[in-house]
């Protein structure tokens, strides 16, 4: 059965990504990669914030010392959001200027996985990484072409993984002790006329939730069976990530983006870039933290 998500009255996102519900203050983040900046919005009031960042930003989660950490083209680095300091985390690409930092969230234990994709289109240069609570970076997967979507099972013990480039939904054999990744195998593939797989969640019953790069659409799939449960047809093209929220977590918030797109595109999808709203009847589940030494 196909449904449709509604638009939020917000502004509009070059390349929206990576949104996060911040339960504490019932507001959702998240960021425009292209437009540098951290994206804050208060569904009861329709308050919005924005904080620069001054380079292209991947992802961000909360820390447990109050403050937040971001996944940015050059490198992981804290953030204070009040005053929008950066403090420099680890760099692991410094050498790769051609690379920058995309998707990123943080698995049970409170160690925030983020990767990387060229700038440019070209070889897959990226990786993926895990930044440990001593501020130590693992890479943890190579010649990746876009780092993209993750998620956990209910049960901790399988990671699941996007790189966008293979049209593929992946997972490994998690070890929540020590972080390790292994058995790397796949869930679905998702057929050409339905666009990449981009940015996941994974929903209460251990389902997930995946946003379809040039493919108008976000679906539910049972990660056991790669089964496709549910598509939820959206207005625009570029369905870049979605989390769930809302003081319930039954409201799936759903990103996009302009970026790339023609003039004669963005006539046809006047809500590019606009964050989307939908009720699936399912809740999510609360978004981990990065877990500070010594917090």
């Amino acid at each position: 059965m196909t449904k449709r998500a509604e638009a939020i009255n917000a502004e509009k996102s070059v390349l929206g990504e990576g949104p996060l519900w911040l339960p504490e203050s019932g507001r959702l983040v998240w960021v425009d990669i292209e437009g540098m900046k951290i994206r804050m919005w208060n569904p009861k009031t329709g308050e919005e914030e924005s904080v620069s960042v001054g380079q292209r930003i991947g992802a961000v989660v909360r820390a447990t010392d109050g403050r937040m950490v971001c996944a940015l083209q050059n490198g992981f680095h804290f953030l204070d959001a009040e005053t929008g300091e950066l403090e420099p985390i680890a760099d692991p690409e410094a050498h790769l200027p051609g690379n920058r930092f995309n998707d990123g969230k943080c698995d049970p234990a409170g160690r925030f996985w983020a990767g990387t994709m060229p700038i440019a289109d070209g070889a897959p240069t990226g990786a993926l990484y895990r930044l440990d609570g001593d501020g130590s970076a693992h890479k943890m997967a190579e010649e990746i072409g876009c780092s993209n979507g993750l998620g956990w099972s209910l049960d901790g013990s399988t990671m699941y993984y996007i790189d966008t480039s293979t049209r593929r939904i992946d997972k490994f054999d998690f070890d929540a002790g020590s972080g390790g990744i292994s058995n790397r195998r796949t869930v679905a593939v998702i057929p050409a006329d339905q666009g990449y797989p981009d940015g996941m969640t994974v929903d209460a019953e251990g389902k997930l939730w995946v946003a379809h790069w040039d493919g108008h659409a976000v679906s539910r799939f049972d990660p056991d069976t790669g089964e496709c449960l549910e598509r939820v047809e959206l207005p625009v093209s570029r369905v870049t990530s979605c989390c769930f929220g809302g003081d319930d977590l039954d409201e799936l918030y759903i990103t996009s983006a302009s970026v790339g797109l023609s003039e004669e595109q963005l006539r046809r999808e006047p809500l590019a870039g606009s964050l989307f709203v939908y009720k699936p009847g399912v809740k999510g589940l609360p978004a981990a933290e990065f877990k500070v030494q010594g917090t």
